[in-house]
């Protein structure tokens, strides 16, 4: 089920492309479905988490037991580190050179997500996420602050 929410919140994208004629890049997409995959199997993770704590072995309705939380840590942590190296490689491919005046400055946002995903899979360890990591990271200041880093360096690479 995790994949069909990444894919999911991946659709959101595609269609908001598609309602305002924009051209949707392999890479956005990319990018996208390992973001939304590591979110969505964070939310996964952090149920797990509360039952465990309850005493409870298995989420109702859901094929996930508490037993998988080692398992979903390493998937989740994993996809988050994808979408970094996607990224990544976006920012080093020909495509970019040609769009942003200064691609170089588009780095520091690699680390900056790096630096996110790390953090939000700690705070997910160590049992303090919401079910949502998505309004979590809307609340949460650093989550904010490294939005807006991110979206400033690449702003400055144009």
């Amino acid at each position: 089920d995790v994949v069909t929410l990444a894919s999911l919140y991946t659709v959101r994208i595609v269609a908001g492309a598609a309602a305002i004629g924009v051209f949707l890049s392999f890479w956005l997409l990319s990018f996208s479905i390992f973001v939304f995959l590591s979110l969505a199997i964070i939310k996964r993770y952090t149920e797990l988490m509360k039952l465990k704590s309850a005493s409870a072995t298995k989420a109702l309705g859901r094929g996930y037991q508490v037993e998988d939380l080692e398992l979903l840590s390493s998937l989740g942590g994993a996809s988050g580190y994808i979408s970094v190296l996607v990224l990544a490689l976006y920012i080093n491919s020909p495509e970019v050179k040609g769009m942003y005046t200064d691609p170089v400055l588009m780095w520091p946002a690699c680390l900056i997500m790096l630096y996110w995903v790390s953090r939000i899979w700690i705070i997910a360890h160590r049992g303090n996420m919401d079910d949502d990591p998505i309004v979590f990271a809307l609340k949460d200041k650093a989550s904010v602050i490294c939005g807006i880093l991110i979206a400033g360096f690449m702003v400055l690479a144009v």
